[in-house]
């Protein structure tokens, strides 16, 4: 009788991962080849980074941007579920204990200001309760400009495709490494962003993008190859110097806290 129970909850047990495999791949096989590399975009074969043991947070420095102090959203617009939504309003995410999370029914937030060059702070938290897997797990995103994005996700623990991982220049590049902490626990991103440059209709100077995961180097000085696109190829379309920074509403109870940034285009002038 033990044996024969132990092989039913075997069973079911599998069947559950296949289900879970199923809703929240772990990559994919029929996606695009990234131009100039041998992996697809999102390719369920691209190696992952190695596992490290990340640092500790950081204070806002006297000339920064503070867009969250804990208190209030008072710098921050709800964008609607898409950045093509057209409308904005009051930021509708929770405010609470020196935090905020997004709330149900709530769209992306961007900032009211606008920012080229610039060095970004700030720090999340995936939720301590893992219920789903690959992309399901504490996603959001940090669009800066509203369009080149940091993947934020609960990579603890979790194989999605390398591309889409934390820290990840989403679709394009995963980190150098993965220093994720557990679920829960507050985690921080340090960005330093070159914002791409053009003369009319023509890129003269793609974006580069330097990302510090929990203070440890996850991405150099990277090239940006365009926008942030899902499952396609991304390229560069001529826009305005300066651009809002969106936390992207994807469903997840994630929370964020302490962000701050540096206009670092009037510090280089």
């Amino acid at each position: 009788m033990r044996v024969l129970r132990f092989l039913v909850i075997v069973t079911l047990s599998a069947c559950a991962l296949l289900g879970q495999a199923k809703k929240y791949p772990a990559g994919y096989t029929d996606t695009p080849v990234i131009p100039g590399m041998q992996w697809r975009v999102h390719d369920i074969a691209r190696p992952h980074p190695p596992i490290i043991t990340p640092g500790t947070a950081t204070a806002a420095p006297s000339d920064a941007v503070v867009l969250f102090d804990g208190k209030n959203l008072s710098k921050w617009l709800d964008q609607g579920r898409g950045p093509n939504s057209g409308k904005t309003g009051p930021a509708k995410w929770i405010v609470r204990d020196g935090y905020f999370e997004v709330a149900p029914g709530a769209g992306s937030l961007i900032t009211k200001e606008k920012f080229g060059d610039m060095q970004l702070h700030l720090e999340f938290a995936t939720p301590a309760k893992v219920e789903k897997a690959s992309q399901g797990r504490g996603n959001s995103g940090v669009l800066i400009m509203g369009l080149y994005e940091i993947q934020v996700l609960d990579s603890y623990n979790n194989i999605t495709y390398a591309d889409g991982q934390a820290s990840a220049i989403y679709g394009q590049y995963p980190p150098l490494v993965n220093a994720s902490r557990p679920p829960g626990q507050w985690q921080t991103y340090d960005i330093i962003f070159e914002a791409p440059r053009f003369e009319g209709d023509d890129l003269v100077k793609a974006a580069y993008v330097t990302v510090l995961h929990n203070g440890v180097l996850t991405q150099h000085r990277q090239k940006m190859l365009g926008p942030m696109r899902h499952k396609v190829n991304t390229y560069y379309e001529a826009h305005d110097p300066n651009g809002p920074i969106m936390l992207q509403q994807h469903s997840n109870p994630t929370r964020y806290r302490n962000i701050w940034v540096r206009k670092l285009d009037k510090v280089q002038q």
